[in-house]
């Protein structure tokens, strides 16, 4: 379970994605479904993606 800062960091991140996507004129399904692929990332690699590098 996340605690408060992670919590908040996590709200900010997916907050920023959503403004962007919102910017880019992209469906309210597709931001639906991008938020989901970012929450299931980093869920699964137990990281935020703004650190993940390739």
């Amino acid at each position: 379970m996340m605690n408060d800062e992670q919590q908040q960091r996590s709200d900010y991140i997916y907050e920023q994605h959503v403004t962007h996507l919102t910017l880019q004129d992209k469906r309210p399904a597709t931001i639906d479904g991008y938020g989901r692929a970012l929450r299931r990332i980093t869920y699964h690699l137990d990281k935020y993606p703004d650190t993940l590098t390739h």
